[in-house]
C-alpha cells in the first residue's frame, strides 16, 4: 500500500494530464500571436529650430544674424531635456525598431566665411548631439536600444551672429557681426531593441538624387535628403526590410514626390524580394493636406504600399519654433505626415496604433511632431520551421503574399549579453 501511494505521487494522474493539455491548447494561440507580431515607432525630433528665415534671408549679414538667432533657438529648446520625454515615449511603448529623423548634431567653430562656398567644414566643438543625448537617456542604467544605421543627410556650415554683439564680424559689409561658426549635420537613424531577439543585417542607407537647392544670399545649398535600411527578424520571424526616410519639407512638392518614386523604383530602398515596413516623415498624406502636398504620398500608395498607423490623433505639427510648454497647443496637430506603411496587401490592420509626445512634460513639448507606433500583425512573420512546413504545398504557396527571402548575411542579434556590432552601420560623418 505504501508503495502505490509513493507510485501515485510520483504519476500523473488524468486531471493532471487534463489540466496540462488545456493550459497548452490555451496558451498556444498566444504563442501563435507574439511570433506574429511586430513593433514599430517613427519619430521626428526636430531639429531645434526653424531653419526658414535663414533659408530666406534677403543679405549676406542677414544670412548671418538668423544663423545666430538658430543656433540661440537650438540652446532655448533644450535637448538634454528633451531626450528625456523623447526616451520615455520610446520606453513606454518598447517598439522593437524605432526610425528617426532630425538626429540633429549641432557644432560651433571659429569663424570661416568661405565655409558655405568651399564646403571646408572646420567647425568641431559639439554642443548638441541629439543621437548621443537620446541614447544616454533611453540606456540609462543598461543597454535598452542599440543603433542599426546612421545616415548623415544635410552637413552644412556658416558664420552665425551667436553672442548677438554688432561689430564683432571679421569681413565687414559682408560679415559685419558673425563671431563663429554654426554647423548642422542632420542624419536619420534606425534603433532596435535590445534583449528582445530583433536581428538587424544588411544595415545601409543613401541619398536621393532628386534634392532640394535653395540660393541662399547668392550661394546656392544643396539639402540632402536619403533614407537609411535594413533587414530584421522579429522574435524568429521571417526577415523583413525596415525603411526609414525624411522626404523634402521645403520647396517644391514635386521634390518629395519625386523622392518617393526613387524609394519604390527599381532597386530602391522599398523594394526587393522580402516585405517592406516603410516608416518616416513624408512631408504627405491623403486626406489631411491639399494638392501638391498629396502627391509624394500618393507615389507610395501607386506602388502598392498601404497605410498601417493612425490619423487619430494627428501628429503634425506644433505652429512654434520654441518648444517651451507655454508656447503652442494641442489644437496645432491638424496634419498627418508621419506614417507607417507596408507593401503587403494582407497585412492586418494595426493590433495597436497611437501617438506619443502630444503634451508638454518637463517644462517642454519633445517635438514639434507628436511620435507614431503601430504593433503590425502581419501574416508573414512566421516561424521559419513554419515556413518549411509549407513551402511543399502549393496551396499554402498560393496563399503566401511573397516569398521571404533567405536568411540575410552578417545578421547581428540584440539578445540579451549579445553585443556584436556586426550588420550594424554607420554613414557618412556622425560619430557614435
Amino acid at each position: 500500500m505504501q508503495s502505490r501511494r509513493f507510485d501515485h505521487d510520483r504519476g500523473s494522474s488524468p486531471i493532471v494530464i487534463l489540466v496540462a493539455l488545456v493550459t497548452i491548447v490555451l496558451a498556444a494561440p498566444t504563442a501563435s500571436l507574439a511570433k506574429h507580431r511586430v513593433t514599430v515607432m517613427t519619430r521626428n525630433l526636430y531639429l531645434g529650430a526653424d531653419l526658414s528665415p535663414a533659408i530666406n534671408a534677403t543679405s549676406t549679414n542677414d544670412f548671418i544674424r538668423k544663423n545666430g538667432q538658430i543656433l540661440r533657438d537650438v540652446d532655448t529648446n533644450d535637448f538634454p531635456v528633451r531626450a528625456r520625454g523623447l526616451a520615455n515615449e520610446i520606453l513606454a511603448k518598447d517598439p522593437d525598431l524605432v526610425g528617426l529623423q532630425e538626429v540633429a548634431l549641432w557644432r560651433t567653430g571659429p569663424v570661416n566665411d568661405l565655409a558655405p562656398i568651399t564646403h571646408d567644414l572646420t567647425a568641431t566643438t559639439v554642443t548638441h548631439d541629439c543621437l548621443q543625448l537620446l541614447l544616454a537617456a533611453l540606456n540609462q542604467g543598461r543597454e535598452r536600444y542599440r543603433v542599426v544605421a546612421v545616415q548623415t543627410e544635410l552637413d552644412f556650415e556658416a558664420p552665425a551672429d551667436y553672442d548677438g554683439v554688432a561689430g564683432d564680424g571679421d569681413l565687414p559689409g559682408l560679415n559685419d557681426d558673425g563671431e563663429l561658426n554654426g554647423r548642422l549635420t542632420m542624419p536619420d537613424v534606425i534603433l532596435a531593441r535590445t534583449g528582445g531577439n530583433v536581428k538587424t543585417a544588411n544595415a545601409t542607407g543613401g541619398h536621393y538624387q532628386t534634392l532640394y537647392t535653395p540660393v541662399i544670399s547668392g550661394i546656392p545649398v544643396t539639402v540632402e535628403r536619403g533614407w537609411t535600411q535594413a533587414d530584421a527578424r522579429v522574435r524568429g520571424s521571417g526577415w523583413f526590410r525596415f525603411v526609414n526616410t525624411h522626404l523634402e519639407a521645403f520647396g517644391d512638392p514635386t521634390i518629395r514626390e519625386a523622392q518617393a518614386e526613387e524609394l519604390v523604383a527599381p532597386g530602391g530602398a522599398a523594394t526587393g524580394d522580402l516585405p517592406v515596413i516603410l516608416v518616416g516623415d513624408l512631408n504627405s498624406d491623403d486626406d489631411t493636406v491639399q494638392g501638391g502636398d498629396r502627391l509624394a504620398y500618393q507615389a507610395l500608395t501607386d506602388a502598392g504600399f498601404g497605410e498601417r498607423s493612425t490619423d487619430d490623433p494627428l501628429s503634425c505639427c506644433l505652429d512654434t519654433s520654441i518648444l517651451i510648454d507655454d508656447f503652442g497647443s494641442v489644437s496645432d496637430f491638424d496634419h498627418q505626415v508621419d506614417h507607417v506603411l507596408t507593401n503587403e496587401s494582407n497585412v492586418e490592420l494595426p493590433e495597436l496604433v497611437g501617438g506619443a509626445g502630444r503634451q508638454p512634460v518637463n517644462g517642454y513639448w519633445d517635438s514639434d511632431h507628436a511620435g507614431l507606433f503601430s504593433a503590425l500583425r502581419v501574416p508573414w512573420l512566421r516561424p521559419a520551421a513554419s515556413r518549411r512546413r509549407e513551402a511543399g504545398s502549393a496551396t499554402a504557396a498560393k496563399l503566401r503574399p511573397r516569398r521571404v527571402g533567405a536568411r540575410p548575411e552578417r545578421a547581428s542579434s540584440s539578445r540579451a549579453g549579445d553585443r556584436g556590432r556586426t550588420g550594424d552601420l554607420v554613414l557618412g560623418k556622425h560619430t557614435l
